[in-house]
């Protein structure tokens, strides 16, 4: 064991510091391109980090061009100390996070998973190890607040799980009524699918979380898709080229909802994440429309005075516009999709003249629910 020097102490717990240095040991790296996302100007986060190595507590690793912030020795041997609880899991000696590998798609799916907990983390969703219930007896799990799993901790189970090493979801996201299986694209689109891998990684979700005596939380049907990527035009890409992305959008999920890595598409999985607020914004969407009609050939979230069907999109699920597009050109109607403001272009390129969008202002949005 390498003792920790007395003369190096971990910054302040409420600092930006701590906070970079306690992801970075969480995450095993750091990716430097995801600076900008932790909060704090540009020369200020630089300043952290230029503190952070010259008291030698994270150094550089670049390769493959690709740079990202490793915590040193001493810093793990002192995050370790200070709380075991968080950190242990993520230093032991088998694990990913404690020795990295080099290889260039291993460095990609750690960063994948990185970006993940990072997009989760903004959104107020529970990342860390000793604030949210572990999940070794999943039958017996109480969630009160939205919580994320990376798939790290979730293979780790046992040999239930040892059946989807080669999954493309970077973990689970369980709210108190929902459990969303998580995939995240970062800058392209993932091109090839272990299709029935992932199918059983529905399964066995469904049978460890839904389907056991003391499984009381969750029910098959509130199982859902969730993708992250780093732009809305990847959602074009999985709209338009369905024969590469026929997993995301066949029947193996009712819902598949696409949310970017960036501050819109963390105000939209605070969304996601509870049910009741987004009762309410589709409340205000249908103030001036008559309710939906369930029994209308197309799916609909509500109707216009003169019988086209509406559909609220800003939840963006990629399944349920594409049902809705193709619907409306088959029924040869029109329709009307309400969807945020910086999700409209892309959604408007991929459907027909057939349908009509009304935006929402994000920002607008942003600041009536969560100001």
């Amino acid at each position: 064991m390498i003792p920790i020097s007395r003369k190096k102490t971990l910054p302040g717990k409420q600092t930006r510091a701590y906070e970079l240095l306690e992801l970075a040991a969480i995450f095993g790296e750091f990716p430097s391109e995801l600076l900008t996302r932790l909060s704090g100007g540009a020369s200020y986060k630089e300043t952290i980090v230029t503190t952070l190595k010259r008291q030698g507590l994270i150094k550089t690793y670049y390769k493959d061009g690709r740079r990202g912030l490793r915590p040193t020795i001493t810093a793990k041997k002192l995050l370790l100390a200070d709380n075991p609880e968080r950190f242990s899991f993520y230093m032991d000696e088998n694990s990913d996070t404690n020795h990295i590998r080099s290889e260039p798609h291993r460095r990609d799916r750690l960063y994948r998973i990185a970006e993940a907990n990072l997009t989760m983390k903004n959104a107020g969703v529970s990342i860390f190890r000793d604030e949210r219930p572990l999940l070794s007896v999943p039958g017996n799990l109480s969630i009160s607040v939205p919580t994320f799993y990376p798939s790290r901790e979730i293979k780790d189970l046992g040999i239930v799980f040892d059946k989807v090493k080669s999954t493309r979801s970077v973990g689970l996201l369980l709210t108190e009524q929902e459990i969303f299986v998580v995939y995240n694209f970062g800058n392209s689109l993932i091109r090839t699918w272990a299709y029935k891998t992932e199918m059983r990684t529905k399964v066995l979700v469904e049978n460890e979380f839904c389907r056991k005596p003391e499984s009381s939380q969750y029910s098959v049907k509130n199982i859902k898709g969730l993708i992250l990527g780093n732009t809305m035009e990847l959602a074009y890409d999985v709209l338009a080229n369905t024969t590469k992305q026929y997993f995301l959008l066949d029947d193996n999920y009712e819902n598949f909802y696409f949310v970017t890595n960036d501050e819109r598409g963390e105000m939209l999985l605070k969304l996601l994440c509870r049910p009741e607020l987004c009762g309410a914004l589709d409340r205000l969407l249908g103030d001036d429309l008559c309710p939906a009609d369930k029994g209308f050939l197309i799916e609909n979230d509500a109707m216009t005075e003169d019988g086209h069907p509406v559909l609220f999109a800003y939840k963006c699920d990629l399944r349920r516009i594409r049902k809705f597009d193709t619907a409306l050109a088959t029924q040869k109607r029109r329709g009307i999709i309400y969807c945020f403001d910086y999700q409209a272009e892309v959604l408007s390129r991929y459907c027909s003249d057939a349908v009509e969008f009304q935006t929402l202002d994000y920002e607008k949005t942003e600041r009536r629910f969560f100001s």
